[in-house]
């Protein structure tokens, strides 16, 4: 899997992380809707980043692409749910967001071990909260 075309002043570091500069809450969600068209089932993003750094934005342009860019979509950070999913698309997704997670055993109860083991995709913002029980095979 390779990344949608990057602005040239960015890429990936030596780490392999993708990092993405944007002007505008538009640029993201469209740089999101193209890693929606290379994404394979089963895949897991993490989405690291300070709050307002536009995580749920990308995570957006991600999940209406495969809901065939339905602007009326409204897609949010699931911040107090933990976990929104979005069944209907050409890939089903589950978006998490661990801002919020009390403790990283708290994942069992709301069933994402059983979410990671899907065919669809997962989006997990604030993953370093999840701790062991986020997948080691990510993007």
């Amino acid at each position: 899997m390779t990344a949608p075309h990057l602005p040239r002043e960015k890429g990936h570091d030596a780490a392999g992380t993708v990092r993405f500069m944007s002007r505008t809450t538009g640029q993201t969600e469209a740089f999101g809707a193209g890693w929606a068209q290379i994404l394979e089932p089963g895949a897991i993003l993490l989405l690291f980043g300070d709050l307002g750094a536009g995580k749920t934005v990308f995570a957006r342009g991600i999940i209406r692409a495969l809901h065939g860019i339905d602007e009326d979509l409204l897609v949010t950070s699931p911040t107090f749910t933990l976990m929104n999913p979005y069944l209907d698309g050409r890939l089903p997704v589950h978006h998490f967001d661990l801002y919020r997670l009390a403790e990283p055993e708290d994942l069992v109860w709301i069933g994402a071990e059983e979410s990671f083991d899907t065919p669809g995709i997962s989006l997990i913002e604030w993953p370093e909260r999840g701790g062991e029980h986020i997948p080691d095979d990510h993007l």
